[in-house]
């Protein structure tokens, strides 16, 4: 009598995706929650508010102005008569580098309009008086 033996094909090992992809959302959707996407850390002012406001791309020169008036330059206190100096030295040959001016909404118009002059002395071909956007 013979014995004959049924081969069988070897076990095929199948990961369970399902659990794995369920994971993978959670993780996602943790780190959306979690992250700021901007972050403006700096000087506090509450700029005026626009309905046409359009964000900028470009790698810019920003001078804040507070509510007293001060000048801050990348975020560095820098007294009026010493602005021009610095301003001129950032733009530097640059004549197209854009120089972004965020006054505080309860400023002075005049000392926002003094800090845009000087930049505009110093070189700045463009210059941009930054706003929030809606009402």
């Amino acid at each position: 009598m013979s014995l004959k033996f049924k081969r069988r094909a070897p076990y095929s090992i199948q990961t369970p995706l399902t659990s794995l992809i369920d994971i993978v959302f959670m993780l996602l959707i943790y780190f959306l929650l979690t992250t700021n996407f901007m972050v403006d850390e700096g000087i506090k002012i509450k700029l005026p508010q626009a309905r046409a406001a359009a964000p900028q791309t470009q790698q810019e020169i920003t001078v804040y102005v507070d509510q007293e008036g001060r000048a801050f330059l990348m975020d560095k206190e820098v007294p009026l008569d010493r602005l021009f100096k610095e301003l001129k030295n950032l733009i530097g040959s640059d004549k197209n580098r854009l120089v972004v001016i965020k006054a505080d909404r309860a400023v002075v118009l005049n000392k926002a309009v003094k800090v845009m002059d000087l930049a505009k002395a110093a070189g700045a071909g463009r210059l941009c008086l930054a706003t929030e956007k809606g009402f």
